[in-house]
């Protein structure tokens, strides 16, 4: 029986996606809920199980652009398991030896492998000799992006001039094009301030261990950050909302979205109803989003809906920055990284741990009044933890 395997859908508002890469190949036996395919859509990255065992026939080139509900494989599930084969599945976690292949014996591979044929029509319309082209597919294939990459030789300048030319995943098509339709459309503009990181230090150095053993989960900048923001956004609630249309939807629950690093890019799944958490649990929700973002099973749904975002990119060294809008949200407060530095405290000249922070939000329904009283809420907050997020009393806060 030959069962055709279409694309699921990945969520509301998706009509296609992007055939990311191949995990199996053309020919391939395959187990009944192996991974076989990575697919993008513009919201993430997704995994393509088998739906049973069987030999593949591959119906799509890494790439193609295809339709929900597309046919992208064909499985023959009456072939029988070739005695002696394990699948690809079963081997991936014993077979070290293709990480132990030189470079020059994976270049020569490559330089002999074979083209799909969309390569072979464009090489053919090229007049390209395959011997030149290196093929990025399984075992050395060349791809029809191979084929479009690769440029007739016209001689060799006086040393080399290498240069890369690769096709932008669907993922980071959609975000760039997000990017610009936010500074096209929103009235963006950025407001700075710094916060003394002293208490916030002094209180993760005397329970963070206790917290840990307890919660096994660190005790890290992000839950005094998202309960401050919680705080502040309880007080400006301008900022907790979005335009829809000719009107204005407010919030009044606190979904933060908070930037993460994923392998494709910047991910921002959603900590839902923040303001009903505590420290244990806000620090464990971002643990488990950012664990699924970066193993790639982060799902449309967990990125969807927030109404505020928190982008730390102090982790990459950043000193200031004016992060952008995550859309159709109407703020975003970014973190910076953390250094000693002179301030000026009662009069007298101390070294304290300084952070710059910076909000930006869309003019168009928050104010200047509204956006710098936020921040400053954020930062009072940061600055007096003790007294602004936990109600006086650290340890019953931290469950300790």
């Amino acid at each position: 029986m030959i069962l055709e395997m279409k694309v699921p859908s990945p969520g509301e508002s998706i009509s296609e996606v992007e055939i990311a890469e191949w995990l199996v190949s053309d020919g391939d036996y395959v187990e009944k809920d192996q991974a076989i395919a990575e697919v993008d859509s513009d919201k993430a990255t997704l995994e393509l199980p088998a739906e049973q065992s069987g030999v593949i026939t591959l119906k799509a080139e890494e790439g193609d652009a295809v339709a929900v509900g597309a046919v992208v494989c064909h499985i023959d599930t009456a072939a029988p398991k070739p005695e002696g084969q394990e699948t690809k599945a079963a081997t991936a976690n014993v077979e070290a030896a293709p990480q132990s292949i030189s470079v020059a014996t994976q270049q020569t591979t490559y330089a002999t492998g074979t083209a799909s044929p969309a390569a072979r029509k464009i090489i053919a319309e090229k007049g390209l000799d395959t011997s030149t082209i290196t093929g990025s597919g399984r075992d050395g294939r060349i791809t029809k992006e191979d084929a479009i990459k690769a440029v007739p030789s016209m001689g060799t300048p006086a040393g080399e001039r290498p240069m890369e030319r690769k096709k932008m995943s669907l993922l980071r098509r959609k975000v760039a094009e997000r990017l610009v339709t936010v500074k096209n459309e929103t009235a963006m503009l950025t407001t700075f301030n710094e916060v003394d990181m002293s208490p916030i230090f002094a209180l993760r150095a005397k329970y963070k261990e206790e917290f840990k053993a307890k919660h096994d989960v660190g005790l890290g900048f992000m839950s005094f950050f998202t309960k401050a923001v919680v705080r502040a956004l309880q007080e400006f609630p301008d900022v907790n909302s979005m335009i829809d249309g000719n009107e204005q939807i407010l919030h009044d629950y606190c979904d933060i979205s908070v930037a993460v690093s994923g392998p494709k890019g910047l991910m921002v799944p959603v900590v839902r109803n923040a303001e009903d958490m505590s420290f244990k649990e806000i620090e464990a929700e971002i643990k488990r989003l950012a664990i699924r973002a970066r193993d790639g099973q982060i799902t449309v749904d967990e990125m969807t809906g927030g109404t505020f975002t928190i982008s730390n990119g102090g982790v990459f060294g950043s000193m200031l920055s004016t992060p952008i809008i995550n859309p159709p949200q109407s703020g975003i407060l970014g973190m910076h990284n953390i250094l000693e530095r002179p301030v000026a405290v009662d009069g007298k000249v101390e070294i304290r741990p300084m952070m710059y922070v910076a909000l930006s939000y869309d003019h168009r329904i928050v104010d200047g009044r509204e956006s710098v009283g936020f921040l400053v809420a954020v930062k009072e907050a940061l600055e007096d933890p003790i007294s602004l997020l936990m109600d006086g009393d650290a340890k019953k806060a931290l469950d300790l």
